[in-house]
């Protein structure tokens, strides 16, 4: 017998039909080391799910005008935003980890907002991608992000797409799977996962633009340097692949 995945996962734990639906949307359900992907699906309802926990957010610096955090990854940035009560400067995607800046001074926001748009902040992530990069390398692609019910997908287009630029450096290799440092110069939607799908090497966990599904989206923002300020966020543990 089959049924929804959210509802064979509701029964077996005991919870609301939402409340299941919004784990498995927030890709926190695996079947074995598969994710759960669509909520709706049908399923076997004999299946046994493993349910991830969320980490909970840290707080890496905080003074009177800033508050940077080390977002876990299946967090939104608009739900940091609405626990902390501050605003936003940037943004993360739900699956990337890392450090992520929120302004507690309105003039302090200016400028950092500032200092964005003029590309004076320093980026640096880190990845997991498919396949080998043996060196160095710079993408400097076009994108152009499109918006559909609600989300957002980018692509590559020299006609319509605005700069982006990603300097890639291999850190460490793994059978077939390369550790790498992205730094952004530009800061475009999805960029760093666009630009590395583009060159043959979606990032693991990236099932968006072509990675093999994986626990997680394996990016995470490790470093970034905003007007007088140097935050770091330590890697994840699952970031230690052996």
């Amino acid at each position: 017998m089959k049924d929804k995945a959210y509802k064979v996962l509701a029964e077996q734990l005991g919870i609301s039909n939402k409340k299941a639906k919004e784990l498995i949307d927030r890709g926190l359900v695996y079947v074995g080391d598969r994710k759960v992907q669509i909520a709706r699906g049908e399923i076997d309802t004999k299946t046994k799910f493993r349910v991830k926990k969320i980490e909970q957010p840290e707080v890496i610096f905080e003074d009177e005008k800033v508050l940077a955090i080390n977002k876990p990854a299946h967090v939104t940035s608009e739900e940091i935003k609405r626990d902390s009560g501050y605003e936003l400067i940037h943004r993360l995607d739900k699956e990337t980890s890392g450090v992520l800046v929120l302004s507690k001074d309105k003039e302090f926001r200016k400028k950092a907002v500032e200092e964005f748009k003029n590309q004076n902040v320093y980026k640096e992530y880190v990845a997991w991608v498919e396949g080998i990069i043996p060196e160095e390398m710079t993408i400097d692609l076009p994108i152009l992000t499109v918006k559909k019910d609600g989300r957002a997908k980018s692509r590559i287009s020299r006609s319509k797409g605005k700069e982006a630029i990603t300097h890639i450096t291999p850190l460490e290799i793994h059978g077939k799977k390369t550790k790498v440092k992205a730094v952004i110069k530009t800061g475009r939607t999805h960029q760093i996962r666009v630009h590395l799908a583009r060159a043959g090497h979606p990032i693991i966990g990236d099932t968006l633009y072509g990675g093999k599904p994986w626990e997680r989206m394996m990016l995470h923002s490790k470093r970034m340097k905003l007007l007088n300020y140097d935050f770091e966020a330590p890697e994840p543990k699952e970031f230690n692949i052996r």
